[in-house]
């Protein structure tokens, strides 16, 4: 028997192979999130990465890593790129907390809803006058902080 024979026998299986399951989609990290909050705050007031860093003073390619969620920036970096945004470092981490709670609920919810639980992203301001800066206060006791027990 040859050894190309050899490497080719038959497996017979001594129990079936489970059925994959559905792999849920991967827990979303924080860097992420708060990502996102900074990159969707600095394109709906219609700024620039460069005037963003600037005026922070943080390295256009760093934020622009902070904002792909590439970079665990410190709180330091964070409260410099939330005040150039006309934001407190509160306003960034309660939206970015709204938004880890709601991709949390899709992912507790049923498969079977279909499309409601797909791109189930919510913009990033609230409601508020149209055009004043830093638009973008969550509302409530707590400035739009979720707490669980």
């Amino acid at each position: 028997m040859s050894i190309r024979a050899t490497n080719q026998a038959d497996v017979i299986p001594l129990r079936p192979l489970p059925a994959v399951a559905p792999a849920l989609p991967r827990e979303p990290l924080w860097r992420d999130l708060v990502g996102e909050v900074l990159r969707r705050e600095r394109q709906a007031q219609g700024r620039t990465l460069k005037d963003v860093a600037e005026a922070a003073r943080i390295s256009m390619p760093y934020l622009s890593e902070v904002e792909r969620g590439l970079k665990e920036a410190s709180s330091e970096v964070l409260a410099a790129a939330a005040q150039a945004l006309g934001l407190s470092l509160a306003d960034v981490l309660a939206l970015a907390g709204e938004r880890l709670v709601s991709l949390a609920a899709a992912r507790s919810r049923p498969r079977s809803l279909g499309s409601s639980a797909v791109g189930g992203r919510r913009s990033v301001r609230s409601t508020g006058p149209v055009g004043s800066v830093g638009a973008m206060r969550p509302s409530g006791p707590m400035g739009g902080v979720l707490l669980a027990a």
